[in-house]
C-alpha cells in the first residue's frame, strides 16, 4: 500500500477513535464530579494525540490536534463550554503539545523513554502555555461577554487541570509507546 494513502488511513483511524473516546469517556464520567469528568477525558485525548504524532508524524498529529476540538463542538461531545471562539485556541494548544512531543521525542538523544520524558514535561508545560495565555488572557477577558462564575469556571478548566491531563496522556503513552512502535513496524 502506498505510504501516503496508509498514513491518510492512519490519520482517520486516529481522528474516529479519538471522537468516538471522547464521547464515550465522556459519557461514562458524566455523572462524576466536575474535575473528575474532564480530568479523565482531557487525559484520553492527549494520549490519542500524543500517539498519533509518535506513530503517524507530524501531519498525521496534527490533523488529529486540529480535528479534535472541531469535532468536539459540532458533535457536541465535550464536557467543557460550547463556545466557538475559543476551539482555535484549543486547536493551538493541542498543536503545540503535538509538535513538541515531535521534535523533542525524535530528537538525537539516546534512550527512547528519557525523550519521552523530556517531551511529557516541555509538551504539556507548553500546551498550558498556550491555553491559558489564548483562553484566560485573551478570550475570556477580550472576546467574550460572560458571569464572572461563568469566566472563573472556564479560567479554572483552561489553568492546572490542562498540566494534569497532558502529564497523565503523556505518562501512559510512555508506557505503551514502545510496544505500539515495534507492532507497527511488524
Amino acid at each position: 500500500m502506498d505510504k501516503k494513502i496508509l498514513r491518510i488511513a492512519q490519520t482517520g483511524v486516529f481522528v474516529a477513535l479519538l471522537v468516538s473516546l471522547q464521547w464515550g469517556v465522556g459519557a461514562l464520567t458524566s455523572a462524576a464530579p466536575p474535575p473528575f469528568n474532564t480530568l479523565v477525558t482531557g487525559s484520553v485525548v492527549n494520549l490519542i494525540l500524543i500517539v498519533s504524532v509518535m506513530t503517524c508524524g507530524l501531519a498525521s498529529g496534527a490533523a488529529v490536534a486540529v480535528l479534535s476540538p472541531v469535532a468536539a463542538f459540532l458533535l457536541p461531545i465535550s464536557l467543557g463550554p460550547q463556545i466557538p471562539v475559543i476551539i482555535p485556541f484549543i486547536c493551538a494548544g493541542n498543536l503545540t503539545l503535538v509538535i513538541l512531543w515531535h521534535f523533542i521525542g525524535n530528537c538525537g538523544i539516546k534512550g527512547e523513554r528519557v525523550k519521552y520524558v523530556i517531551a511529557l514535561i516541555i509538551g504539556a508545560m507548553g500546551k498550558v502555555a498556550v491555553l491559558y495565555t489564548g483562553v484566560v488572557m485573551v478570550a475570556l477577558p477580550f472576546l467574550l461577554d460572560l458571569s464572572e462564575q461563568q469566566t472563573d469556571t472556564i479560567a479554572a478548566m483552561f489553568s492546572y487541570p490542562q498540566l494534569i491531563t497532558a502529564s497523565v496522556g503523556g505518562f501512559i503513552a510512555i508506557i505503551i509507546l514502545p510496544t505500539l512502535k515495534k507492532a507497527i513496524k511488524k
